[in-house]
C-alpha cells in the first residue's frame, strides 16, 4: 500500500522559512517524478513545484521562482520544500505527490498524494 506523508508546515510570519518534508512508502520513490502542490481557501489547487526522479531538473511556478527550492533524498524516499521569504500568500494547505509522468505538470498526472501540511504566514 502506497502512503505519502507530508509534514513541516506551520505558522510562520512574513518574511520567514519553512520546509516542507514528505516521506513516501509503498513504492519504488526513485522511480517517481514528484511535486508540491497548494491550496489555499477558497481557490483551485495549483501546482508548486516538481523534480524529476533522479532530481536532475526542477520546475517553479512563477509565484515561488527564487524563494522556493525543491529537491528529494531517494536513499531516504523523502521529498524536501524549502520556502523561504515567505509572504501571506503563500498560505495554504500544501500537498506531496507522486506523478506517474508530467508533461503539463497538471493534477491528474499525479498518481499518489498525500493529505496535506498546512502553512500559516501571517502579515
Amino acid at each position: 500500500q502506497v502512503q505519502v506523508m507530508e509534514s513541516g508546515g506551520g505558522l510562520v510570519q512574513a518574511g520567514g522559512s519553512l520546509r516542507l518534508s514528505c516521506t513516501a512508502s509503498g513504492l519504488a520513490f526513485e522511480r517517481y517524478p514528484m511535486g508540491w502542490f497548494r491550496q489555499a481557501p477558497g481557490k483551485e489547487r495549483e501546482g508548486v513545484s516538481w523534480i524529476t526522479h533522479s532530481g536532475s531538473a526542477t520546475y517553479y511556478a512563477d509565484s515561488v521562482k527564487g524563494r522556493f527550492t525543491i529537491s528529494r533524498d531517494n536513499a531516504k524516499s523523502t521529498l524536501y520544500l524549502q520556502m523561504n521569504s515567505l509572504k501571506p500568500e503563500d498560505t495554504a494547505m500544501y500537498y506531496c505527490a507522486a506523478a506517474s509522468y508530467i508533461v503539463h505538470f497538471s493534477e491528474k498526472e499525479f498518481r499518489y498524494w498525500g493529505q496535506g501540511t498546512q502553512v500559516t504566514v501571517s502579515s
